[in-house]
């Protein structure tokens, strides 16, 4: 699958631990591409390679084998140094639990991430602001973590993944700690971002029912990106 016109190129990766005998596949020459503006899902049980493969993508582990493109930049080919510069710019994560800085309010964890890539103070002032308040979240902007419910939390991790205008968007079980309801009203509200700013976005999910939201769906099993389906043929 090489198509020139896609924003992710993901060419036969691979990522195994150990060596000789003792030697484990995490992930077995995965291949993949993503469109800009799509939103597709990684669905798999636990432990079957979702996160080892978005952790490459985003640049945050090294790959065995096989390479990694993000529009003209190689990410596989990047050197330490530049791989923080491009996480920082070009990635925007959205963890499982939200990871959020615990003793910085709503509003100042947006801000944090923008000193990454030395954002003008006042222009970051603004986007943080104008993402608080599209998340329904301009009430709660000085409010601790602690002080936010589980949901809130994470739409201000959606806020902070947004924050420096990556072009792409991974989302690592963005509703394991939520009810249903709840989950589904985070994974809309990523859809709408992702679509309104023209992202390309990654959530990895074992939930069948979230997969409805996304454009396409990636089967990963044992470390093999197995088929690609349409989320209304899942679950039939």
């Amino acid at each position: 699958m090489n198509d020139s016109g896609s924003l992710l190129q993901v060419n036969d990766v691979s990522k195994v631990y150990g060596t000789g005998h003792t030697a484990v596949t995490a992930l077995d020459q995965a291949t993949m591409s993503v469109d800009q503006g799509e939103f597709v899902a990684l669905l798999g049980p636990s432990g079957s390679g979702k996160t080892t493969l978005i952790s490459i993508v985003g640049g945050l582990l090294a790959a065995t084998s096989g390479t990694v493109t993000l529009g003209d930049i190689e990410v596989t080919a990047l050197s330490r140094k530049d791989l923080t510069r491009f996480r920082a710019e070009r990635v925007g994560f959205v963890f499982q639990s939200a990871n959020l800085v615990p003793f910085l309010t709503a509003r100042e964890n947006l801000l944090y991430v923008a000193t990454l890539v030395k954002t003008p103070k006042k222009a970051a002032q603004q986007r943080a602001d104008q993402l608080l308040e599209e998340l329904g979240l301009a009430d709660r902007a000085k409010n601790l973590p602690e002080q936010l419910s589980g949901g809130e939390r994470q739409r201000v991790a959606i806020g902070r993944a947004l924050m420096n205008d990556p072009d792409l968007v991974l989302v690592d079980e963005p509703t394991a700690s939520l009810d249903t309801a709840l989950g589904r009203q985070v994974v809309q509200l990523l859809r709408r971002e992702i679509k309104d700013r023209g992202k390309t976005g990654i959530m990895v999910t074992h939930d069948l029912r979230m997969v409805e939201y996304t454009d396409r769906v990636f089967e990963i099993l044992d470390g093999h990106l197995t088929h690609v389906e349409s989320p209304s043929t899942l679950g039939h």
